[in-house]
């Protein structure tokens, strides 16, 4: 659960009236505090929040043994969000705080750490060691308590019954349709389906591991659960919600779906303006192709892998934004293969299900595909279409992001993909990255080099001439490769001549719509900066002045 600034505060007055216990540290951290000894506590209150089955542990900076509240100035200068990743170089797991909330009680400056509980069956370590609360204070992790976390694995909160819980809690319409797809399931596989066609919906959903012994589980109250229903969860929502934002970024509309999810996953999609996108993909042909801006099975997939992944512990929501050219897919829990390019290799198996028994059932209902083809699935559909790839966004360790596009990002990949149906995946995902002007490693950058599919001095790199001839334009190449030195040198002396004295800005203005499209405005200046110094060296021009009020001039007007 994120904490809103009114609830935090709540939350704040809570812990300080019941003050310090295993899973609340206070410290008063006037100043700074050792980075080292966060960390300690980081895996200290993950691990007994685990034990004693709580949602967070929480570490407060601001307040005194005695409850009194001192005012922190840690980090007050700014970085303090950047604890999440620094965090996340000493953990295992990847393991990061849920939130960092900066607060005020009074007049004074408080910060809450929210600190997510071990997760089932491996204890929280820093710096490969593993630590509790004892009394006051961090002590190693021990052997009982080991032992009693790594005694978890195997427990899957999907698979947990609710024992308040029976089948008066599920939706009819859910369950009645989550019957039918199984049925469909069975047939699928060439199974006999008459037994199945003769059972009552509780054995069914039984067969389809769903419910267990006719017992209904949290997966069950997911996928099946009636709205009112979500009081079993003890404070938690399951919602979807969709919000749709207008050109300027601010809110036009927005809607909650909560469950079933199984019902609502349709719901969802239907409320996405899907329209037709015209684009041509190649030279050769004046007529464009026509596609919708977004597959409904890359949606679809994406929407129930969030629904199979989500860690619902985190007590979080599933949030789809919807702008005018992409979609974002948003929900809580790390991404369990760590990077995209690990989930594209062929033959890739996840370590393990964060919620397994959800996602057997899932993929009984036909929603999502534990073969690890979903991810691949949904880039070869964007690949055909000659589209961007999705991007995920894994930058918050708790939180997994998916863009889909709508719409064509840069016209040569585009026609770069159609002329090259033979490239494989990977040089793809690559070839993508570089249109969308994000980072690859200098071995990615050297290969692609090699296939004379970029161009450019690493990391501003471009489409290369080669491919810029396959797909008719190189008036784009010459865009981003830019002119020789000694024409921009005759530019500048050209522009002296006139102006007799110029500043560097007023010279980069001059020059600003000849220089490389790849450049950015620091770049730019630089590369002016350089040229005149290099003329200075030669004798050419001089400047009078300092700084960013120098002025320069030629030399005896050469």
């Amino acid at each position: 659960m994120i904490y809103t600034e009114t609830e935090i505060k709540l939350k704040l007055d809570e812990l300080i009236e019941n003050f310090e216990n295993e899973v609340v540290e206070f410290k008063e951290a006037k100043s700074n505090y050792s980075f080292k000894d966060i960390g300690k506590y980081f895996s200290a209150l993950s691990n007994e929040a685990n034990i004693r089955d709580k949602k967070e542990g929480w570490l407060i900076f601001g307040i005194a043994n005695d409850k009194s509240v001192v005012n922190t100035h840690y980090r007050e200068n700014g970085g303090l969000q950047n604890l999440k990743k620094e965090i996340v170089s000493g953990t295992n797991e990847r393991l990061t705080f849920m939130e960092i909330y900066e607060t005020k009680k009074g007049n004074s400056r408080v910060i809450a750490f929210q600190i997510p509980p071990a997760i089932r069956g491996i204890p929280t370590t820093w710096n490969g060691a593993a630590y509790a609360r004892e009394d006051e204070h961090v002590c190693p992790l021990s052997m009982d308590k080991v032992d009693l976390i790594r005694s978890q694995i195997g427990v899957d909160w999907s698979k947990e019954i609710v024992d308040e819980a029976d089948m008066d809690d599920l939706d009819d319409e859910a369950v009645k349709y989550a019957c039918e797809l199984f049925i469909k399931k069975q047939r699928a596989s060439k199974k006999s389906t008459e037994i199945l066609e003769k059972m009552s919906y509780k054995e069914i959903l039984n067969k389809a591991g769903i419910l267990i012994k006719g017992k209904i589980t949290n997966a069950a109250l997911i996928l099946l659960g009636k709205e009112e229903s979500h009081y079993l969860f003890d404070g938690f929502l399951p919602r979807i919600t969709w919000t749709l934002y207008n050109g300027d970024g601010s809110i036009k509309a927005y809607e909650h779906f909560d469950m079933p999810l199984l019902l609502a996953v349709d719901k969802v999609y239907a409320k996405i303006r899907n329209e037709k996108y015209r684009y041509i993909t190649g030279q050769q042909t004046l007529f464009p192709d026509e596609v919708y801006q977004y597959d409904s099975d890359v949606v679809k997939e994406v929407l129930n892998n969030c629904i199979a992944h989500s860690n619902y512990q985190l007590r979080g929501k599933i949030n789809v934004e919807e702008f005018e050219d992409r979609l974002i897919f948003m929900n809580e829990g790390s991404f369990i293969p760590e990077t995209i390019e690990k989930a594209l290799e062929k033959g890739y198996k996840p370590p393990y299900y964060r919620n397994g028994f959800l996602c057997h059932a899932m993929v009984n209902l036909y929603m999502i595909d534990t073969n690890s083809m979903g991810i691949p699935m949904m880039y070869q559909v964007q690949r055909d279409k000659c589209f961007p790839l999705p991007t995920y966004d894994l930058n918050d360790i708790n939180r997994v992001k998916v863009t889909i596009y709508g719409k064509i990002l840069d016209k040569n990949y585009t026609q770069l993909l159609h002329s090259n149906e033979d490239l494989d995946l990977h040089t793809v995902f690559l070839l993508d990255k570089v249109q969308k002007k994000e980072g690859i490693s200098k071995g990615d950058y050297n290969m692609l080099r090699k296939l004379g599919l970029v161009e450019g001095r690493f990391p501003n790199i471009y489409v290369s001439y080669k491919v810029a001839t396959i797909v008719g334009t190189p008036t784009e190449y010459v865009k981003n490769k830019g002119l020789k030195n000694d024409i921009y040198r005759q530019l500048l002396k050209n522009a002296l001549e006139t102006m007799g004295k110029a500043r560097v800005s007023e010279l980069r203005e001059i020059l600003d719509g000849s220089f490389p499209n790849i450049l950015d405005e620091k770049q730019k200046a630089r590369k002016v900066s350089y040229l005149l110094n290099e003329m200075k060296k030669n004798g050419i021009a001089d400047y009078e002045g300092k700084g960013q009020s120098a002025r320069w001039f030629l030399v005896n007007n050469v």
